[in-house]
């Protein structure tokens, strides 16, 4: 039997942070945001609130729609580039507040691209293990805590948010049914967060350098989005025999609306069968395929047979893929 996701859940914070204020933070009109981004909105965490509580969130969601009960759990994947600390792994911080015991959790930082990386580690997990085991697999991210907000070319795209996904048996031609995934480290200075690592702790020094927030190289990143993302589709889909007229939705990573758009046109695809979610929670980074798909899914149920591609890239630089038939 293949492996298949049996629930889903997602969760935002309920702060909304409008064009209005990105524009008085990064000098910038509400238009040039519109216009660059194809951002409405995105959402902010509330004080006190740590990126173990999102993920919690859309863990319960996700644990109730698949109707599963913690000691079917193998495993726990949280993943994240916006931990709640350096250590213990957030994912040991969310099985807590769920209350499971005795499952290995851990977190996976392939920023952007951590969800799909994580669904490959937990469709091997599962591989082999009795027929009723599932594995959680959670992408949560809050990028409001890194943000300069005097960059107006990150701080308009970027929100907080969690999604999250219970995987297990389904019947065969059901389930993932391919999965590539790949990382250049060449370009892994080209989107970062320098300080509060052993390379540079996060001192006053480097803050007052600014070097504990998020950097990204937009040039570049979009280079790669472009190239690898249309790669890695092309890749998993010949895997399978199939072409892109065989998918019913492409859940990409929500990098920003006119990045999809033009991903969309460079693979000739209608944006009917492209979800979007960031024109009102922006980029959610590791968070926002679970999130796209589960809000794809509030808005059009997703039927027995349909395939389903996820994609994403982000920093590292890292990207994957994955086509799904759903269940």
């Amino acid at each position: 039997m293949a492996i298949g996701i049996l629930g889903m859940g997602s969760y935002l914070p309920d702060r909304v942070v409008t064009n209005a204020e990105i524009s008085q933070w990064a000098g910038v009109t509400e238009e040039w945001v519109v216009e660059r981004t194809g951002i409405k909105e995105r959402r902010y965490r509330a004080p006190g609130t740590v990126t173990s509580d999102l993920a919690a969130h859309a863990a319960r969601l996700a644990l109730a729609d698949g109707t599963a009960d913690a000691e079917r759990l193998q495993a726990l994947i949280v993943a994240t580039c916006t931990p709640d600390m350096p250590q213990p792994a957030t994912a040991a911080i969310v099985q807590s507040k769920l209350g499971i015991r005795s499952v290995p959790a851990f977190d996976v930082n392939a920023v952007c691209a951590g969800f799909v990386f994580s669904l490959g580690i937990a469709e091997g997990l599962l591989a082999g293990r009795p027929s009723s085991a599932t594995a959680l697999v959670i992408g949560a991210d809050m990028f409001s805590t890194v943000m300069d907000r005097s960059d107006r070319r990150t701080v308009s795209l970027f929100g907080d948010g969690a999604g999250a996904v219970l995987l297990g048996r389904v019947p065969d031609g059901y389930g993932i049914q391919a999965l590539r995934m790949v990382t250049d480290g060449e370009y892994c200075e080209d989107i970062m967060v320098e300080a509060g690592g052993t390379r540079l702790p996060a001192d006053a020094a480097a803050r007052a350098e600014g070097r504990h927030l998020f950097r990204m190289n937009a040039p570049i990143a979009k280079d790669y989005v472009m190239t690898t993302m249309r790669k890695l589709v092309t890749e998993v889909l010949a895997d399978r025999g199939l072409t892109l007229a065989d998918v019913d939705r492409f859940v990409f990573h929500q990098a920003n609306t006119r990045l999809l758009e033009a991903l969309a046109a460079d693979l000739g695809l209608d944006m009917a069968r492209v979800p979007t979610t960031t024109w009102q929670y922006g980029n959610t980074a590791g968070a926002s395929v679970p999130l796209t798909l589960h809000d794809s899914h509030r808005r059009k149920p997703l039927h027995r047979g349909e395939r389903v591609l996820l994609a994403a890239a982000g920093g590292g630089f890292g990207a994957g893929a994955a086509l799904l038939t759903w269940y």
